[in-house]
């Protein structure tokens, strides 16, 4: 990454500063500033969070927002209610409160000397859907965003639930809140009553599984801040990215089909991440693309980015299957928007041969039944730390599936859109669960998944609750992730479909047999037939990095065990985010977690799943010494019709414990 440090003007940074609400809360901000601003008044960019600017976010802000104040913009990073130094209290996300709280920072940053009135917003994943979600309530000075993995669908495409199942990383999601929430105020900034503070925190914290399982369809709980519910509610100029390797890509398409207002769509080859900085290569000037984007929509400046096709997406080379990749060649290519005219539908029969060109029927019933232990080589929902988070050879769990594998390709395929099952089939019993990959099968033999679809069958619209009726046959409408993939001549493509897929998914109450019925069994491909362009973006800018000492490096870790004697497959999934000194500020933190799901291959019932977070933080002298660690567990089991939630945190302050709470409740199971 090329580190900039010259820029066209002088930065200030205000360190932190409280604005002030109606209700008399404060939120804590941190402000990079063009010198001047204030006899000279600049348009000004929120990032609004909960992840805690001193420290949880400190590294990255450093990279992004100094590089904005440089070129003439007032980079205002804000952590919400509850969380960091600000006041106050967090009981879930996306809430009313955490909107209007944002409309107020909106309207005190407008009101500010340096402001001249004129706001963008910015946000990756919870900045990413409060960006979109503040914009569809039309504040005046609001005139564009980027949203970057995020999603315009909080049921549907969001980290609780995929396709109507329950995904583990609403639990996984849970206890990393748990931790990251019970992060104290930094006594250097706020004084004697970070300890009183840090207090009501804990003793108020919410039990987030609880209420995410509570809500099991898609209840006016998850409309409210789905902006899919009204796509016209957003006036401002929205430009969405996402990435391959992220959980979120789905929602770039969608808001590029369905917002009336000016708009760009981006995905590239990247995990959960801000693309300059982002892997797999190629990362992107991102900053710089930013800033063609504010100078248009703030400065007026004409910087030919709306003169652009709105879609640039990349299609990714084929390659061996890994669980991360460094790199990731392919090419770029650009569309008029979604759906483009460059995209056609190419059909595929399931038939007893194989996957075949055109339409062609399947001539007999063909039953999967998957214990519920396939799917542990399937990867993470979402890889977010850098680790093995990608899926790997599917080879394994192809051999608990039902595949079909067309013959050799003759010429390459570029694929890019949304895949499109259209299966006739039945479950044995009142329940059922579905997965369906879109697999490249190589000439060696291994297979690299392209792309995947879940679906609960008792939610196949999505919307209304209808167990399957045991042995009847049903029509099921199944749309595979977006993806951008290039698969050469000699390559076969594979249909997998899975009755199981663990541990993405929690296994449904009962284990059930899917039967494929005779008849057309069909695929809808999305193949690209436009051109592919050289690399339309600049090579990454930054600010200069954050004085970081590192005592301990990031070393995520994912394994797999099996009990021989039982069949119980656990995968262990070991998120180390190692251990660092800001030395700007001496603010030391550390924090890890490991997450436990396991899997009976014939019962249910003994599906669990156990998360441990540690975290500890701390200056080591001055006025604002302090030393406290956090421990925060998780734990969810089951039997056929109820979930059982336990969670655990323990404080300790200078060594000592201070706070100990325990949950333990349960959840009736209604869909899942």
């Amino acid at each position: 990454m090329n580190v900039k440090t010259n820029f066209p003007h002088r930065i200030r940074e205000i360190e932190h500063l409280e604005i002030p609400l109606s209700d008399g809360t404060r939120l804590a901000a941190r402000i990079w500033l063009p010198e001047g601003a204030e006899e000279h008044p600049v348009p000004a960019i929120l990032e609004y969070l909960p992840y805690r600017k001193r420290d949880g976010t400190a590294v990255r802000d450093e990279l992004t927002h100094p590089y904005f104040a440089g070129h003439g913009y007032a980079a205002v990073r804000v952590d919400m209610r509850g969380n960091g130094e600000s006041e106050g209290l967090m009981a879930d996300e996306y809430l009313p409160q955490e909107q209007a709280d944002g409309l107020e920072v909106i309207d005190w940053m407008t009101r500010q000397p340096w402001c001249n009135g004129k706001l963008g917003m910015m946000g990756i994943s919870w900045g990413g859907f409060n960006s979109l979600q503040l914009a569809a309530l039309k504040p005046e000075p609001l005139k564009a965003i980027i949203t970057l993995c995020s999603t315009d669908d909080r049921y549907t495409d969001d980290i609780h639930y995929k396709g109507g199942n329950l995904l583990h990383e609403n639990l996984g999601w849970s206890a990393t809140m748990l931790s990251f929430s019970a992060a104290p105020p930094d006594p250097a900034l706020v004084g004697e009553m970070w300890r009183e503070r840090w207090k009501q925190r804990l003793d108020n914290m919410p039990l987030l599984a609880e209420t995410w399982m509570s809500h099991q369809t898609r209840d006016a709980y998850w409309k409210h801040g789905s902006v899919n519910q009204n796509y016209a509610d957003i006036k401002a100029a929205v430009y969405a990215v996402g990435g391959w390797g992220d959980g979120y890509k789905n929602s770039v398409p969608r808001l590029l089909e369905h917002l009336q207002g000016q708009k760009k769509g981006l995905i590239g080859p990247w995990i959960h991440k801000y693309p300059h900085f982002a892997v797999p290569d190629p990362a992107i000037g991102f900053l710089q693309e930013a800033l063609r984007w504010w100078d248009h929509w703030l400065k007026d400046i004409d910087t030919g980015i709306m003169d652009e096709p709105a879609g640039t997406f990349y299609l990714q080379d084929a390659l061996p299957p890994k669980p991360m990749y460094a790199e990731r060649p392919g090419a770029w290519v650009r569309t008029e928007g979604w759906p483009s005219a460059d995209v056609e539908q190419r059909p595929y029969a399931l038939t007893d041969t194989g996957l075949v060109a055109g339409d062609a029927p399947l001539s007999k019933a063909r039953t999967v039944d998957s214990p519920l232990t396939a799917g542990s080589h399937q990867g993470e929902y979402c890889a977010i730390w850098f680790g093995p988070d990608l899926p790997g050879d599917q080879r394994q769990d192809d051999a608990l599936a039902l595949c079909f594998d067309s013959q050799p390709l003759e010429a390459p395929l570029d694929i890019l859109g949304k895949p499109r099952l259209r299966l006739r089939l039945a479950s044995d019993q009142p329940c059922g669960q579905l997965t369906v990959r879109l697999s490249d099968v190589r000439p060696d033999g291994q297979v690299a998944r392209i792309t995947y679809g879940v679906l609960n069958l008792s939610l196949r619209d999505h919307d209304h609750l209808e167990p399957p009726v045991p042995g009847e046959p049903m029509d099921v409408d199944l749309e595979l992730d977006m993806i951008g993939y290039r698969l050469p001549a000699g390559h076969r493509l594979r249909v997998a479909i899975a009755s199981a897929n663990f541990p993405l998914l929690w296994p449904t109450p009962r284990r059930a047999a899917l039967t494929l019925q005779p008849g057309l069994q069909r695929l809808e491909l999305p193949t690209y037939q436009g051109k592919t362009i050289a690399n339309p973006f600049e090579a990454p800018e930054s600010a200069r990095p954050a004085d970081v000492d590192t005592q301990r490096s990031p070393a995520p870790r994912r394994t797999i065990q099996e009990d021989v004697a039982s069949g119980e497959v656990t995968v262990i999934v070991e998120d180390d985010l190692g251990a660092m000194t800001l030395n700007d500020h001496g603010y030391r933190v550390a924090q890890s977690c490991q997450e436990r799901y396991t899997a009976h291959p014939e019962d249910p019932s003994r599906a669990r799943a156990d998360i441990t977070w540690h975290y500890r933080a701390g200056r080591d002298e001055g006025p604002g010494r302090f030393d406290v660690s956090v421990e925060s567990h998780y734990r969810l089991t089951c039997d056929e019709t109820t979930f059982f939630i336990e969670a655990e945190q323990i404080a300790h302050d200078d060594g000592k414990e201070v706070h100990r709470k325990h949950w333990r409740t349960e959840v009736p199971r209604r869909a899942i």
